[in-house]
């Protein structure tokens, strides 16, 4: 199992911007025009903040678990020696290597309706306030129900099927022409588990470089706010602050029995999105991330997939992002890749030649690229109609380089079929190169 559990310790995060500025996705002009107080960015030291980590870190857990029974049992094909969602495990053959990969729910030729739990932490913001002596609340609670209504949770009719949630539909019409007629994976029951405040000082110690490369602390403010078009504010949140801050949120709630290792557990958020030291607030942002914490003193390996997401406000990025495009990304990318060991032959970004889009299979990563990244899906609700934005995901086929692929009417995308033509172009090695 050791060996196995070395292979955990990847990670994934959703970068709606590209490493290259000339086409990253950052907040749109209006919004950085608004952003109040906004510094220029200073060298900063690499983050890997959804880098998945032990809870033996945190001192209220020591000594014992908090792992759920998972249905695990009921699956056998199962990875082994992990208690955690239900999955299942495939491989394809490309660039003359064999692929293996696991996936949330059960094999697809095996039929079955399989049901993962979401358990949700809903999360204020309190910001301390430049006096240091009042606060300024964000509040998530406007955004909870319409979150909970979204073609996430709730269903629509796809091409793939009818009456069925959005990442089902997603994953029916990548493994249509393998699957039994009733596969099914659901997210259900869907449930609030905890409101949590987290409180944000003013200011605080961040890792940065100087001129010669060496790193140390200096204070530097941990966050920046503006106005969105629907009066809400945005929060854009220094990224080594609510790394700790995630995880300690995540801790607490595993031990206090909220959330649980056969579940789908996410952190919701109000337009918050985090920034990092050497690009600054007006720089590449990220608006989500999946990873997973695990207790690696107890056999089998307790796992809790977790996914950090925010409601995103109308009019604060382009390319269609707006309310759920980061819940979708990410609940799509947990299903194809909960344990982040699914290693893909590294493709070239879409209409980029020669950049590395990566080697993981991600399958939100390749639309990234895109002028319009979401799929508009009405819902109606309490009477009323309104339009979400989910993010197009590129399938299974796009990352094998088949030709024709096999998914859905020969899809390489959905629920856009049209976003993507053609399957991934190689990047040439099979793994792109490592960043400094």
């Amino acid at each position: 199992m050791r060996k196995e559990t070395s292979r955990l310790f990847l990670t994934t995060l959703f970068f709606l911007t590209i490493t290259l500025p000339s086409f990253g996705q950052r907040l749109a002009e209006s919004a950085q025009r608004s952003i109040e107080g906004a510094t220029a960015p200073i060298p900063g030291a690499k983050l890997d903040l959804t880098a998945p980590r032990s809870l033996r870190t945190a001192p209220q857990l020591a000594g014992r678990s908090s792992a759920a029974s998972s249905s695990n049992k009921s699956n056998p094909g199962g990875l082994p020696g992990i208690l955690s969602v239900p999955n299942f495990s495939r491989s394809f053959s490309s660039r003359g290597q064999v692929w293996p990969f696991t996936m949330m729910g059960n094999d697809p030729a095996r039929g079955r309706r399989t049901e993962i739990p979401v358990r949700i932490i809903a999360v204020s913001l309190e910001l301390q306030n430049e006096d240091l002596v009042t606060t300024t609340r964000v509040p998530v609670a406007p955004f909870v129900r319409r979150t909970l209504n979204s073609p996430n949770f709730r269903e629509s009719d796809y091409l793939s099927g009818k009456d069925i949630q959005y990442a089902d539909a997603v994953q029916r019409a990548e493994f249509f022409s393998v699957m039994k007629k009733h596969w099914h994976t659901e997210l259900s029951p869907v449930k609030i588990v905890d409101h949590v405040t987290i409180f944000v000082p003013r200011t605080t110690k961040a890792l940065v470089k100087d001129d010669k490369g060496n790193v140390s602390e200096k204070e530097v403010q941990t966050y920046f706010t503006g106005p969105a078009d629907d009066g809400s504010t945005f929060v854009v949140l220094l990224d080594q602050f609510f790394d700790q801050a995630f995880f300690d949120t995540v801790a607490n709630a595993i031990g206090a029995g909220r959330l649980t290792t056969d579940a789908l557990n996410i952190v919701l958020l109000p337009n918050t999105f985090l920034f990092s030291v050497d690009q600054g607030p007006q720089g590449t942002l990220t608006l989500g991330f999946h990873t997973f914490l695990f207790d690696d003193s107890v056999s089998p390996l307790p796992v809790w997939v977790t996914i950090f997401a925010s409601w995103i406000s109308p009019g604060l990025f382009e390319a269609g992002i707006e309310d759920v495009t980061a819940f979708s990304h990410e609940i799509s990318e947990a299903i194809n890749n909960p344990f982040l060991i699914n290693s893909v032959p590294a493709w070239e970004f879409p209409g980029f030649p020669g950049i590395c889009g990566g080697d993981m299979l991600e399958v939100a990563d390749p639309v990234e690229a895109l002028n319009q990244e979401s799929f508009p899906v009405t819902i109606r609700e309490d009477g009323r109609r309104f339009t979400f934005h989910p993010q197009i995901m590129a399938l299974l086929p796009w990352f094998e380089d088949a030709v024709p692929s096999d998914a859905l009417g020969g899809a390489y995308s959905f629920p856009d079929t049209t976003a993507l033509s053609s399957p991934a172009v190689p990047f040439g090695p099979l793994t792109c190169p490592k960043q400094q």
